[in-house]
C-alpha cells in the first residue's frame, strides 16, 4: 500500500455501512479520502471514530450519485483542492422496496438505475478523465454484491439484482476499453454476501427469512477486500473479489 499513501481516493455512499468503514480503512491507510454522500455531515462526524493524522486526511462533500451536476461538482472540488483523484470506490447504492411488477412503480425504478447504474457509470467516467488526465495509473472499485452473479429467490427485490448484473457488465466494459486506450487503470468488482447493514433489513422476507440469524459480514470486511485489492502490485488486477460469511447458503 505504500505507493498510495498520500494518494487521493474518492468513496461513493461514505455515510454509513460498506461505504462508511471504506472511507475510514482507506484514510488510516495513509489516502487523502473525500467522501461523497448525501447526508455528508455524518461523514464529518465519522472524523471522532479516527486518530487525528486519519482524521485529518478524510473530507465530506455532499453528493446523490443520481445528479449528474453534483457528481460534476465534486470531482471539481477534487479536482481544485486536491489536484485530482487516484482510487474511485464506486460503494453508493440503493434498494428500492417495491415489486418489480408494481402498479406506480417508475419513480423506483428509475431511482435503481439512476443510483446503481448511471451514477457508477459517470463516476467511473470522471475518476476516468481525471487519472487519464495526469497519466495516473488509478484504481476504479465498484461494490457490486452476489446479486450481481446470481438472482436469489425474494419477492420486492425490485431491480436490484438487475442493477448489480449491470455492474457486473459495466466491469468488463470499462475493462475492454482501457485495454484498448493502453491504460493501465485498474478495475475491480467486489461482490459482498449479506453485510449487517441496514440496507439487509429493507428486504420484504427479512422476517420470514430470518435474516438476523443468518451468517453475516460486517462493512469492516469489505473494506479490507478493497484494501487488498489495491495492495496488489502494479501488474496484478483483481477483477472480481466475492467476499461470503462462513456458513452463508444464498
Amino acid at each position: 500500500m505504500e505507493r498510495w499513501m498520500g494518494k487521493v481516493a474518492i468513496v461513493t455512499g461514505a455515510s454509513s455501512g460498506i461505504g462508511a468503514a471504506i472511507a475510514k480503512e482507506l484514510a488510516l491507510t495513509g489516502l487523502i479520502t473525500v467522501g461523497l454522500a448525501r447526508r455528508d455531515n455524518w461523514v464529518e462526524t465519522m472524523k471522532a471514530e479516527l486518530p487525528p493524522e486519519a482524521a485529518s486526511r478524510l473530507h465530506a462533500f455532499p453528493c446523490d450519485v443520481s445528479s449528474e451536476q453534483q457528481i460534476w461538482q465534486a470531482f471539481e472540488f477534487v479536482e481544485q483542492n486536491f489536484d485530482g483523484v487516484d482510487v474511485l470506490v464506486n460503494n453508493a447504492g440503493t434498494y428500492e422496496k417495491v415489486d418489480l411488477l408494481a402498479a406506480g412503480n417508475t419513480d423506483a425504478l428509475r431511482r435503481s438505475l439512476d443510483v446503481n447504474v448511471l451514477g457508477l457509470t459517470l463516476c467511473s467516467r470522471e475518476a476516468f478523465q481525471s487519472m487519464n488526465k495526469r497519466a495516473v495509473d488509478g484504481h476504479i472499485i465498484h461494490i457490486n454484491s452476489i446479486e450481481g452473479h446470481k438472482v436469489p429467490f425474494y419477492p420486492g427485490a425490485n431491480l436490484y439484482p438487475a442493477s448489480k448484473h449491470a455492474v457486473t457488465a459495466l466491469t468488463e466494459t470499462m475493462r475492454i476499453e482501457l485495454q484498448k486506450a493502453g491504460s493501465k487503470i485498474k478495475v475491480t468488482s467486489i461482490s459482498p454476501g449479506f453485510v449487517r447493514t441496514p440496507m439487509v433489513e429493507l428486504c420484504d422476507t427479512y422476517n420470514d427469512l430470518q435474516v438476523e440469524k443468518m451468517p453475516m459480514l460486517n462493512p469492516e470486511d469489505i473494506a479490507h477486500g478493497v484494501i487488498y485489492a489495491l495492495g496488489t502490485p502494479p501488474h496484478v488486477q483483481i477483477h472480481e473479489l466475492t467476499i461470503k460469511p462462513v456458513g452463508e447458503a444464498v
